[in-house]
């Protein structure tokens, strides 16, 4: 899993049609492989297993990034998170659950692209309120709903209803579609130019795993992430909590050398209580989850 080097990347130098393209070269898997492979991972770390797992569900990475192309954010690197949010899924996927790996990467891979976004955008540091971020996530999907995607200053009347539908007030809305104006690109913009096989944006937002991703498709999983972060952090002592939050939960990770100083121990003792406390968090998260009757997938 560590062969990341392997896979495509998106570059400025490639080109974003020439990637989208190559990885249209690796097959999809047949939930019989699929089961197999992830068996091979899970009980002999097979790294070839792993990397043709990852390969096969880089289009799905691809179209989810596409979803968030609207950020003003560099699509090559949105690609990217998508990536590493696939191999983290790759790497914790358990094939005796029951469902398909789409189904549990999906979350993984919106979670990185999330957290990348949110790192990228000064507006929606942490301090701001979750209606904010909310209202961040969700304006292009509500203009979309209205027909007013295009539009550049919002006739009042949308404005009024996209302020009550997410909660936030008409300020906020007009501020919000300002700071995001510009960047949203038509869905039938064509990506390449290469005659018959040219593609348009749509052509990448099509889910072909619909009926394994609908509950998915309907929450807002950064509100829900963060309000179970919130309160799974009371699982953890003041040093896992501090670890955690210096490495994980900074816009600049402190080094593991840094903090093997300021404790006294060996970097590799970091690290575990870093992975341990993440570990905690993540059984604390999907315990508060189940409390809630919220829908969050097993790690």
């Amino acid at each position: 899993m560590s062969n990341y080097t392997n896979l495509p990347a998106p570059s400025p130098e490639q080109g974003l049609t020439n990637y989208l393209q190559s990885i249209r070269k690796f097959p999809m898997l047949e939930p019989e492989e699929e089961y197999m492979l992830a068996k091979s991972w899970v009980e002999r770390e097979d790294t070839k297993a792993a990397h043709k797992m990852v390969t096969s569900h880089l289009r799905l990475a691809a179209k989810i990034a596409m979803g968030y192309r609207g950020y003003g954010l560099p699509v090559a690197e949105v690609i990217s998170e998508a990536n590493v949010g696939l191999m983290q899924a790759v790497k914790r996927f358990d094939p005796e659950k029951g469902f398909r790996l789409a189904t549990y990467a999906m979350w993984w891979i919106r979670a990185s692209i999330q957290e990348y976004v949110l790192r990228s955008w000064s507006l929606v540091k942490l301090g701001t309120t979750s209606a904010q971020k909310k209202l961040f996530f969700n304006l292009r999907k509500a203009k979309a709903r209205i027909g007013a995607l295009e539009e550049g200053d919002m006739h009042p009347d949308n404005v009024k209803r996209i302020a009550t539908d997410l909660g936030v007030t008409e300020a906020e809305v007009v501020s919000m579609n300002q700071r995001m104006s510009g960047s949203d690109a038509s869905l039938n913009a064509q990506v390449g130019s290469d005659g018959e096989d040219t593609m348009q944006w749509q052509d990448w937002l099509e889910d072909e795993n619909a009926d394994q991703a609908g509950d998915y498709e309907k929450k807002d999983e950064l509100d829900v992430r963060r309000e179970l972060l919130s309160e799974a952090m009371d699982v953890l002592n003041d040093r896992e909590k501090d670890i955690l939050v210096q490495r994980r939960l900074q816009d600049k990770p402190v080094t593991l050398e840094a903090l093997s100083g300021q404790y006294d121990v060996s970097r590799e003792r970091i690290r575990q209580i870093e992975v341990r406390a993440f570990e905690k968090i993540q059984e604390r998260m999907r315990e508060l989850a189940r409390d809630k009757g919220m829908k969050v997938p097993a790690a």
